[in-house]
């Protein structure tokens, strides 16, 4: 009887170590964050300024020229009429 008392306590202490070292070395890899890009982030767009009269607007929306961009056409007419010599 005495022989299984000790049995059994030595299991314990084996059983008890080991779970202690196993929960000492366990290393977690470090997670990405996963967070998803914000509705302001995915629709983000360069804003451009008239050349002509300085209205700021997306690029999107405004019209190129080789000087540079425009709200409209009539201000891109507007301002290759002044810039004419």
């Amino acid at each position: 009887m005495k022989f299984l008392l000790l049995l059994g306590l030595f299991l314990l202490v084996v059983w008890l170590v080991s779970r202690a070292r196993r929960g000492s070395t366990r290393v977690d890899p470090p997670q990405a964050p996963t967070e998803p890009p914000t509705v302001e982030e995915a629709t983000r767009e360069d804003i451009v300024a008239c050349l002509h009269c300085g209205l700021h607007l997306p690029q999107s929306e405004a019209l190129a020229a080789p000087d540079g961009w425009f709200c409209g056409q009539a201000h891109r007419l507007a301002h290759e009429k002044s810039a004419a010599p």
